[in-house]
């Protein structure tokens, strides 16, 4: 089993910056699996500027809904980052999919790598109480993902103010 590791933290914390530099670390040719969907044009500015701060070298593959066989194509093919699992649960929600059974998918997926793999969440049960149920639903689904991923992975990491402290493996 290849190396796993996860890294989660707050809204603008700096997580993708820390997983971009430890997925570099690895060598080889990093493959970068974005989750988003330019459904809007802020959404479209922000993937814009990840793609300018991440640079050049990057292979890319946008993967919104099959996280799973994103995995499974990619592997092999160098270290990935998985960026973000919080957007790809979202999307998996709005699609109305069965999302235990396909958080159980990814986690089986991911236990079954050959290259490393670096995945970024969002820590959101610090945060404020969502006043709809969809919001509250939402925010209990992410807690449940960012604890089964973190059971599965080597490594966690927590990046508060632009700083990491790993919380599990080293």
């Amino acid at each position: 089993m290849a190396f796993l590791g996860l890294v989660t933290g707050g809204a603008k914390s700096g997580k993708s910056r820390h997983a971009e530099t430890q997925v570099l670390a690895l060598g080889g040719p990093p493959v970068y699996i974005a989750t988003a969907e330019a459904l809007d044009a802020e959404m479209s500015d922000r993937i814009t500027q990840h793609r300018v701060d991440r640079g050049e070298g990057w292979i890319t593959v946008e993967e919104p809904h099959n996280l799973a066989e994103a995995l499974h194509r990619t592997d092999g093919n160098g270290p990935r980052l998985v960026d973000c699992l919080t957007l790809w649960l979202s999307n998996r929600v709005l699609a109305e999919a069965d999302v235990s059974k396909e958080l159980a998918t990814l986690c089986d997926t991911l236990q079954s790598q050959a290259s490393p793999v670096w995945l970024v969440t969002n820590e959101v049960g610090s945060g404020i109480v969502p006043t709809s149920s969809l919001g509250r639903s939402y925010r209990d689904l992410c807690g449940v993902m960012n604890q089964r991923i973190g059971a599965v992975v080597d490594r966690v990491d927590l990046v508060v103010c632009g700083q990491a402290l790993t919380i599990k493996g080293g």
